[in-house]
């Protein structure tokens, strides 16, 4: 199998996951509670009308009085013109609310996406490196530190300590500031702290416990005795197998921040980004704009496993595209 039909099938079978995963949040939402149905009928209850009629009268006009196969139709239609609706909780097209919130989340989790890159399998070699030394035990204690501290906690004491009680950052978010500039540094310095934390113990753990396996292999005693530089050595002979199980990690962890992390950190440092919207438009049942944020997480875990996929075969020839 080539690569072409490879990357043609997961596309395929991604867009299949894609389509079950925003029907089952279609018929989820469609068989919950609506809140603003309820709303209408206890304010005409409180005003002597019929509850019936103002109920009827909702449905009419969210269209939620044609039969649910006819909404699901047009729904999933929508979906693939790119005509998401209208956000009913942020008076605007879903487009738009889910690209506000997209840029907000990108502000702290770009940052967050590199640090990790670029610091954990380091930090994971290098303790792998001086294995049982004081520098081990010093950033394995600060992996366990990190990887058991829960995010929201956490970032809760920082912004009481340095936003309530020393003043050193603001305890809310200014979406004025520019992005490149020292007020947008300062306020997004901790949730990127945060996040970096759990995620550089995550990936620091893997990386070490994966590069210990090959530092005392044979092929790395033949590569020193043939004169390798160490740097090489390491570079080609121990980071290269490490990183096959280390991207899964990685993918997961990016996944994590987007579907987990990213909801707590932002409510703490009230970030309007991807995860609160989601959130308030649960809480408003705005069904546009959660079938709308289910679309960009289910296409961020989609286009996360494929990348991964192709990784595995790029870092390890072993692997071939009729084993994925």
């Amino acid at each position: 199998m080539g690569l072409g039909r490879y990357v043609a099938l997961r596309v395929a079978w991604a867009a299949a996951v894609s389509m079950i995963i925003v029907t089952i949040a279609f018929l989820l939402i469609s068989f919950s509670p609506n809140p603003e149905i309820q709303d209408a009928v206890r304010s005409a209850s409180l005003q002597g009308e019929n509850p019936a009629e103002a109920r009827e009268r909702i449905k009419e006009l969210r269209g939620l009085d044609q039969p649910l196969h006819e909404r699901y139709l047009d729904f999933m239609q929508n979906v693939y013109t790119l005509e998401w609706g209208w956000s009913d909780s942020r008076n605007q097209p879903v487009e738009e609310a889910l690209l506000e919130s997209v840029y907000y989340t990108a502000q702290y989790s770009i940052p967050w996406t590199i640090l990790t890159v670029l610091i954990g399998p380091l930090v994971g070699l290098y303790s792998a490196a001086n294995m049982y030394s004081w520098k081990d035990h010093a950033a394995t204690g600060f992996a366990f530190a990190g990887w058991a501290m829960p995010n929201f906690f956490f970032a809760i004491i920082l912004l009481l300590v340095f936003g309530i009680w020393l003043e050193w950052i603001p305890i809310t978010y200014n979406t004025d500031a520019a992005v490149f500039s020292l007020e947008n540094a300062r306020q997004l310095f901790f949730p990127v702290f945060v996040l970096v934390t759990g995620s550089i113990a995550a990936t620091m753990r893997v990386a070490r416990n994966e590069s210990a396996e090959f530092i005392n292999a044979d092929f790395m005693k033949t590569a020193k005795a043939k004169g390798v530089s160490p740097f090489r050595a390491y570079a080609y002979h121990v980071m290269r197998p490490t990183l096959v199980p280390l991207s899964t990690t990685l993918v997961g962890q990016l996944l994590a921040v987007f579907l987990g992390s990213s909801l707590l950190v932002e409510f703490v440092f009230s970030i309007p980004g991807l995860g609160r919207t989601t959130f308030d438009a649960l809480v408003a049942q705005d069904t546009n704009l959660v079938l709308g944020s289910v679309l960009i997480f289910t296409f961020i875990g989609v286009v996360g496993n494929l990348l991964e996929d192709l990784v595995f075969t790029v870092l390890d020839p072993r692997i071939s595209y009729d084993d994925r």
